[in-house]
């Protein structure tokens, strides 16, 4: 028999108020579903053994687990461990909204493909790679939850057995084994976060942490949008390492996440695109600036990044060159380059092959203003970029500072993937007479490969 709708009503309403007047509340509802699959590895048994990552495990996981992930957790793992933890994550990843996969320990790079390394591991040649996890495996596992992926890297240390790697693989593809991991470019709706730079070496630390996880933990549960809490740490990282270590930090997330605060804001339109970095350049540009060191070269990065990382130090590098130009004597050499060669140019840059470097010929539209010379091409993507700046003395014969990124098919000969970064002299020499065009052809390029 059904009781009256009336009754049912007046009852609940009574179980309502009896709830509230004893203080209670209803559960959370949950927002999302989070898994994280935390690794420490550190206690290596045929490499150096690392103090840090079994700390950072177990601290980054509470940390998680007070953020509503269901944490699995693993440390100082073998390779059979290793594969069982990170199948169980790929499916459990497969039925949750948020993924993050961190890890402390051993890496390493090999042909431009980022390995992480079981405790167990032994390297004598290529074939013992097998036995190491590939990074490009767990991004795949990563892209099957449904909203937000992360991937957290504190590994980018030094690692002794690569150097076993060397000697076995012979000097034609030692080349191929590179210092530090190489860059992982952050698909939709993924963020990428490395310790370092990729190519760099990232400090231990002397605490229980390593640098990088200590300011992960300090922003990990702030009630920031996402992309704000991994710059903060990556900010961090950089103040605390007296800017000598830069996190590689990689987005491509649309609308904004919250783990702790806000919810979730709903995403934009999916076609709409993500907004470009402006300060992703920066630091390429800046170690340009300095290694050119002209308050030209200063001032134009001054006045393309004026609200990034460099900005201030650009600023002072501008007042230095400026103070030591009004002390200094008169007669002395100026600072800058004869204004003779004033006005716009058109170069060739006339390279011939060096070693295993590819010859190459290419125009260019130059500037000088006085004296300092200018040019630069962007290629699509960032990538095949080229920037030459340097001083013009009376008599036009200079050697000027050319810093660039590699294109698609340029110098594959050096194993150099497409935006690795290089740099060369042109030895020069400007005529003024030569045409209404001021036209100018470089004939000799000292190449010199920047190692990442």
């Amino acid at each position: 028999m059904r009781a009256p709708s009336g009754i049912l009503r007046h009852f609940f309403l009574t179980l309502l108020a009896l709830w509230l007047s004893l203080g209670l509340s209803p559960a959370p509802a949950s927002a999302d579903t989070r898994v994280a699959l935390v690794i420490g590895n550190g206690a290596y048994v045929s490499t150096a053994q690392l103090p840090n990552p079994s700390h950072d495990a177990e601290d980054v996981a509470a940390s998680l687990k007070r953020s509503g992930f269901e944490v699995f957790q693993g440390i100082d793992l073998r390779q059979a461990d290793m594969q069982d933890l990170t199948i169980r994550f790929a499916r459990a990843a497969s039925r949750a909204d948020v993924a993050m996969f961190y890890y402390s320990g051993h890496a390493m790079q090999y042909n431009g493909v980022n390995y992480l390394m079981p405790v167990d591991a032994v390297l004598t040649d290529e074939a013992d790679l097998k036995r190491f996890v590939r990074v490009d495996d767990i991004v795949n596992d990563l892209q099957q939850a449904k909203n937000l992926r992360i991937l957290v890297l504190d590994s980018c240390r030094d690692n002794p057995l690569a150097e076993t790697l060397k000697r076995s693989a012979g000097s034609t593809r030692a080349a191929s084994i590179g210092r530090g991991l190489s860059k992982v470019e952050a698909p939709r709706g993924t963020i990428v976060s490395f310790s370092t730079q990729s190519g760099q070496v990232a400090a231990d630390g002397i605490g229980r942490n390593s640098p990088y996880t200590t300011a992960f933990l300090k922003h990990i549960e702030e009630p920031q949008e996402i992309g704000d809490v991994f710059r903060d740490i990556s900010s961090d990282v950089y103040d605390s390492s007296g800017k000598t270590q830069l996190p590689e930090l990689s987005l491509s997330i649309i609308g904004k996440f919250y783990l702790n605060g806000p919810v979730t804001v709903a995403p934009a339109a999916p076609q709409a695109a993500p907004k470009a970095d402006p300060c992703a350049a920066a630091e390429a540009h800046w170690k340009a600036a300095e290694g050119i060191g002209t308050l030209g070269a200063f001032e134009d990065h001054l006045a393309r990044f004026p609200n990034c990382i460099f900005a201030t130090l650009a600023k002072a590098r501008i007042e230095g060159l400026k103070q030591k130009v009004a002390l200094a004597p008169s007669g002395n050499a100026r600072t800058t380059g004869s204004k003779d060669f004033d006005g716009s140019w058109d170069v060739t840059l006339n390279c011939p092959a060096s070693g295993k470097a590819q010859g190459f010929t290419r125009p260019l539209v130059a500037t000088v203003t006085n004296g300092v010379f200018h040019a630069e091409v962007q290629g699509p993507g960032g990538v095949n970029r080229l920037e030459i700046d340097g001083q013009i003395p009376a008599d036009g014969k200079t050697t000027l500072s050319a810093r660039g990124t590699t294109g698609a098919s340029t110098y594959t000969l050096n194993n150099l993937a497409p935006g690795s970064p290089y740099a060369f002299t042109v030895d020069a020499q400007f005529d003024r007479t030569r045409g209404s065009g001021k036209r100018n052809e470089a004939r000799a390029c000292n190449l010199v490969f920047v190692k990442r």
